[in-house]
């Protein structure tokens, strides 16, 4: 695993930095910081988050709002800013190398008394802050018409992007200003940064060359400017979950202050896909676990538009990194994993979720999702393309059946949607992804998320429940559980969890029914019609409702005696 993601370790630990805002002679004003990423080394070109600048802007957080404003020039911002720029030692620097005799680790010293004369210093040393000038603050104009409309409108009032959770409060000034803020960032030159021969320090991946489920690397530094020494450059491992033109989301788990930070692929080895622009993201009190991101390629698009207006600053449109292209005889687009296309959408009314197809005609999702009552289901596939197709609930279980499940034969078949292989055997630990239509729902087809099955719960030696780290949202249920190596279908998706006393949902603590459950009986279905295996679900014994309650066995009492 090491070996896979070496090359995108080291592109992200090189090109990764700390940004600082603060004004001069005013040190009581606090200070403003994000995570950035190294465009160039020398001369020194840093992009980092803009958030960072609203404070400073001579015409306040609005001038980010202007229809017609795609950047603003370095002079936008007060003559009292002053910026700093931090990384850590470059792989070919002596303060970058490892510990002798403990290869590949490095002791991390945080803030406090210098050491003495006679004490050794261990680990690398970080670079000493350096100061920037701002070139410009620019934005992704496509990213920002995307952003509007998957959370503008009525959607608006259910979204919370601040680096705090929905109950801690924060003013309406500090809330507008970080949405306001959320699309923009900003080019930094850094004098002096370093020597030598003048190039990229990152390589840039085209438009569209990852497909959801794309293993990515984040790399930022939690809390910005706080503590570098133990924070710089933190990664985070997850996948592509979700793209809508230049706007991304991923699993990886990302921290305030990390808002800058690069995100990096597996393959193009190292190159750089988006930037952070939001670590954090609340859905009616459904913490959603997702990272937004800004494609890097656009995002530098616009930058080059920028600086081609700004005659002081045109000259460093060349300097930009270019974009990566795909090694000989490979496809540019990564075609991605073909269990995702399994994963249907379904109606029912005003209710919907997710489902899978199991056969050419028949899809698995659950009860709450597509009840008894229901005559007629819609379940719509998003690829090979996107398609709708009318079908009726043949069966779903009682509610006082701990298998919440139903299924739904369609009236046409489903024309180039895989149907899975059903697992035999399920392993603690392994990689598994969940695929769903839960955070977006239809706006922009199934979202996939990654983690790996966390607990296999048994009763009479046979699984009856599934548990996993992925994260899971409301619109997720009756969606496919896979295996993220063999493809193979684990389980169906049937909830998370949710604090009864807080109202708060957890994502990444969830259940699924594993496939073992439903197999025979779906078999017998389709062979002969016959529903009596699955009726059969109704009936689970004691312990399995025990177990789907969420609640402790109750311990045998030993025999009297008497």
């Amino acid at each position: 695993m090491r070996r896979h993601w070496g090359p995108s370790m080291r592109a992200a630990e090189q090109a990764g930095c700390v940004v600082s805002a603060s004004r001069a002679g005013h040190p009581e004003a606090g200070l403003w910081s994000c995570s950035g990423v190294i465009l160039s080394r020398s001369p020194g070109l840093v992009l980092c988050h803009g958030g960072i600048l609203a404070p400073f802007l001579r015409a306040g957080s609005a001038a980010l709002t202007s229809a017609d404003a795609t950047f603003l020039p370095g002079d936008s911002c007060g003559d009292d800013l002053r910026l700093h720029v931090q990384w850590g030692p470059t792989s070919g620097s002596a303060a970058g190398r490892a510990e002798p005799g403990r290869p590949g680790l490095c002791t991390p010293r945080c803030a406090g008394p210098p050491p003495g004369p006679a004490a050794q210093r261990r680990g690398p040393l970080l670079q000493p802050p350096r100061p920037a000038e701002l070139l410009l603050l620019l934005s992704c104009p496509a990213f920002r018409a995307r952003f509007a409309r998957l959370f503008g409108g009525e959607a608006a009032e259910q979204w919370h992007f601040a680096s705090a959770a929905p109950d801690e409060p924060l003013s309406e000034d500090e809330e507008e200003d970080q949405l306001r803020a959320l699309g923009w960032f900003a080019l930094l030159r850094v004098p002096g940064a370093g020597a030598g021969a003048p190039g990229s320090a990152v390589s840039v991946a085209p438009p569209g060359a990852l497909s959801k489920g794309a293993p990515l690397l984040a790399c930022g530094s939690p809390f910005g400017a706080f503590c570098p020494d133990i924070f710089l450059n933190t990664l985070s491992r997850g996948v592509l979950s979700n793209a809508v033109g230049p706007l991304l989301l991923t699993d990886a788990r990302c921290l305030p202050g990390t808002e800058g930070g690069g995100v990096f692929a597996a393959r193009p080895a190292g190159a750089l896909v988006a930037l952070v622009a939001a670590p954090l993201c609340w859905k009616a009190r459904e913490w959603v676990g997702l990272t937004l991101l800004c494609a890097a390629a656009p995002l530098l698009a616009a930058a080059r538009s920028a600086l081609a207006c700004l005659p002081d600053v045109a000259c460093w449109a060349a300097l930009l990194p270019p974009e990566v292209g795909a090694p000989r005889g490979l496809p540019l687009r990564d075609p991605g994993p073909p269990w995702a296309a399994a994963a249907v959408l379904v109606e029912c009314g005003s209710v919907w979720g997710s489902g899978v197809a199991v056969a050419p005609r028949l899809v698995v999702t659950c009860r709450h999702v597509a009840p008894r009552e229901a005559a007629r289901v819609l379940v719509r596939s998003a690829t090979p393309k996107s398609v709708a197709i009318w079908g009726h609930v043949v069966f779903a279980t009682q509610e006082t059946s701990p298998y919440d499940i139903a299924v739904v034969s369609l009236e046409e078949d489903l024309e180039g949607v895989p149907i899975p292989v059903p697992a035999e055997h399920f392993h603690e630990g392994a990689a598994v992804s969940v695929v769903g239509f839960g955070v977006f729902g239809q706006a922009c087809g199934p979202s996939v998320t990654s983690g790996i099955l966390s607990a296999v719960v048994q009763v009479d030696d046979s699984p009856v429940m599934l548990q996993t780290t992925c994260a899971v949202h409301g619109g997720s249920s009756g969606g496919p559980l896979f295996s993220t190596h063999s493809g193979d279908l684990l389980g169906i998706v049937a909830s998370n969890t949710r604090d009864n006393n807080t109202g708060a949902t957890y994502p990444h603590l969830n259940f699924s029914i594993p496939i073992t459950v439903l197999q025979p009986a779906l078999q017998r279905y389709c062979q002969t019609g016959d529903l009596g295996g699955l009726q059969e679900l109704d009936g689970a014994p004691e312990p399995v409702r025990v177990v789907w309650r969420l609640q402790r066995p109750l311990p045998q009492l030993p025999r009297s005696k008497l």
